[in-house]
């Protein structure tokens, strides 16, 4: 009981903060009528939420992940991480394919459909995001093409 509290204690200051440094996101005269600081705030105040249920009532007898489930976290967030530094210079689809591959390996340990599902969502994100929704979305490292 003790660790869901700790837990939603901590999960509610990072909201907070999340809250926070949200509402110092700069707004240009262009913007819709809800703005860019609606959605991180509304990310913010549903993990708040959600802190203080785990807070008030807690789980009697928590259930911790195995030391296995504990790697396969570590795994994703390395892949995320190097993601997210890969992008600038490759582009949106290699990295996409790489991450969305691993971390479908992950979810279901079969080599060709995860390479099929990697491919797949960085192909369908990069058509969604750039044609769809007209993100301007660098497709391939820029020398490519």
């Amino acid at each position: 009981m003790a660790s869901d509290r700790i837990f939603g204690l901590v999960t509610l200051f990072v909201a907070l903060g999340y809250i926070a440094s949200a509402t110092q996101i700069q707004t240009s005269f262009l913007t819709d009528p809800v703005g860019p600081k609606a959605f991180p705030m509304l990310i913010g105040a549903v993990a708040a939420l959600c802190s203080l249920v785990m807070i008030v009532k807690p789980d009697p007898d928590p259930d911790w992940p195995m030391l296995r489930t504990w790697g396969a976290l570590a795994i994703a967030v390395i892949v995320l991480i190097i993601y997210a530094y890969a992008l600038k210079p490759l582009g949106f689809v290699i990295p996409t394919v790489f991450a969305a591959g691993i971390l479908s390996y992950q979810i279901s340990p079969r080599m060709v459909p995860a390479a099929l599902s990697g491919a797949g969502l960085s192909i369908g994100l990069f058509l969604l995001f750039k044609y769809a929704l007209g993100l301007s979305l660098v497709g391939f490292p820029k020398g490519w093409f």
